[in-house]
C-alpha cells in the first residue's frame, strides 16, 4: 500500500514516514519552505530509507497533489502540512510588488516586525533606540523587550513626525559623549512618511541604521516611492483599524536580503535546519499564518480605492469645519503624499472653546 504524508520532511512527518516506511511504500511530500527547511538532496539523505520517495509539492497545488495520488496509487493521506503555505508566499511577493520593497516577511503584528528588525540589528541590553515621542506604544515597546532604551525626539510642525534637526542635535551630542545609539526608528505618524532622506543622511554619518515605523502609512509616498523605502528597514500593520487588514499581522519590508531571511527565520522559533527540532537561537512564533495572508493577498487589491477614500473623508473634514476658527488639521508635508490612514485636528482650546475630551464626550 503506498502512503502520501505531507508536511513529510519535519520532526513528526520525518519518523511517522520511516515508521510507515517498514510495512508500507511511502510518499514524502513537502514544500520545503525557502527559509526554514533543507532542500531535497539534504532530505533524501536524512535516514530516508529506499521506501520513501521525497516529492517536493505544496498541498494547494490541487494538479500536482491529484497527479500524485493517480501515478503512484495513493490509498492513505496523513495530513501533517503546516500552516504555511503558497498564500502567505505570494502575500510576500506581491506586497514587494505593490511597494517597491524587494524583500518582505509577513509575521503576526507590526510590533513582532520591529522587535524582529531591532533583534537582527543586534539590538540588546544597554543600547540606545532613538523613536518619536508622538508615536504609539508599539514602536517602544519592541526596544524595552531587548533590553534598550528609548530615547524620544520630539516630532516637526510639518509633517508631526521625528524632527530631522532635534535627531541632528541628539546624534552630535551622543558622538560627543561617546556612546551613539544602535538604531533610529521614526514613525510614519497617521499615513504621512516622516522626512526620510533626511533622517538617513543624518544618521548614515554615524553608521546608524534607521528603522522605518510605516505601520500606518502602507500606500503612502515619500518622493514619489512607498513610505520607508531607503531605510534599513520598514515595519508595515495590518491590524484591524489599518487602512488594510488581516484582522492581525504585520510585514517588515527590506532592500537587504540577508536581513528579511534572518527576521523569517527568528520569526519561527529559530528552528534550524534539519529534521528534528533544533534550536542554537532564541526565536518567537511570530510567522503570519497562511489563511491571514490569504486575506492579506486580497486586501492588496483594494489598498488604492481605500487610500482614495480615505483622503475623500479628509477633505470632506477639513472643507466643512475650514471656517471654525481654533482649528488646526494635520498638515500634508511638501515631499509626499499621505494615505490619510486617519484624519487629525488639533484644536486650540483658548480660541476654539472646547478640547478634545470636551467633543469626545459630547459625541
Amino acid at each position: 500500500m503506498c502512503i502520501l504524508v505531507t508536511g513529510g520532511a519535519g520532526f513528526i512527518g520525518s519518523h511517522l514516514c520511516e515508521k510507515l516506511s517498514q510495512r508500507h511504500r511511502v510518499i514524502c511530500l513537502d514544500n520545503f519552505d525557502k527559509y526554514y527547511s533543507p532542500n531535497i538532496k539534504e532530505a533524501n539523505t536524512l535516514g530516508f530509507n529506499d521506501n520513501i520517495s521525497v516529492v517536493k509539492a505544496d498541498i494547494l497545488d490541487t494538479k500536482r497533489l491529484e497527479s500524485i495520488m493517480r501515478d503512484e496509487n495513493v490509498k492513505v493521506v496523513a495530513h501533517l502540512a503546516a500552516q504555511a503555505g503558497s498564500q502567505l508566499a505570494d502575500f510576500e511577493r506581491e506586497f514587494s510588488e505593490k511597494t517597491g520593497f524587494p524583500h518582505a516577511v509577513a509575521v503576526s503584528s507590526g510590533t513582532a516586525a520591529i522587535h524582529l528588525a531591532l533583534r537582527v540589528l543586534g539590538v540588546g541590553p544597554g543600547d540606545e533606540v532613538v523613536v518619536s515621542s508622538l508615536t504609539f506604544i508599539g514602536s517602544v515597546n519592541p526596544v524595552v523587550y531587548l533590553g534598550a532604551s528609548p530615547v524620544f525626539i520630539d516630532s516637526e510642525r510639518s509633517s508631526w513626525n521625528m524632527d530631522p534637526d532635534l535627531l541632528s542635535e541628539e546624534l552630535e551630542r551622543c558622538a560627543k559623549m561617546g556612546k551613539l545609539p544602535k538604531a533610529v526608528l521614526p514613525t510614519d505618524l497617521y499615513g504621512q512618511s516622516c522626512d526620510t532622506d533626511r533622517i538617513v543622511e543624518i544618521c548614515s554619518k554615524y553608521g546608524i541604521p534607521v528603522v522605518s515605523d510605516s505601520a500606518e502609512a502602507l500606500g503612502a509616498s515619500y518622493k514619489g516611492r512607498s513610505a520607508g523605502l531607503g531605510t534599513k528597514a520598514a515595519v508595515f500593520s495590518f491590524n484591524g483599524n489599518k487602512i488594510i487588514t488581516t484582522s492581525a499581522g504585520g510585514m517588515l519590508a527590506s532592500e537587504d536580503d540577508a536581513l528579511i531571511r534572518k527576521a523569517a527565520f527568528l520569526s519561527q522559533q529559530a528552528r534550524d535546519p534539519f529534521p528534528h527540532y533544533e534550536h542554537s537561537e532564541i526565536g518567537y512564533n511570530y510567522r503570519m499564518s497562511n489563511i491571514l495572508a490569504a486575506i492579506g493577498r486580497g486586501q492588496l487589491e483594494v489598498l488604492d480605492a481605500r487610500m482614495k477614500k480615505k483622503r475623500e473623508i479628509f477633505r470632506y473634514y477639513q472643507k466643512a469645519l475650514e471656517d471654525v476658527p481654533g482649528i488646526e488639521f494635520m498638515p500634508e508635508a511638501a515631499y509626499g503624499t499621505s494615505n490619510r490612514w486617519l484624519t487629525v485636528m488639533l484644536l486650540d482650546r483658548d480660541v476654539f472653546g472646547s478640547g478634545p475630551e470636551d467633543i469626545r464626550n459630547a459625541l
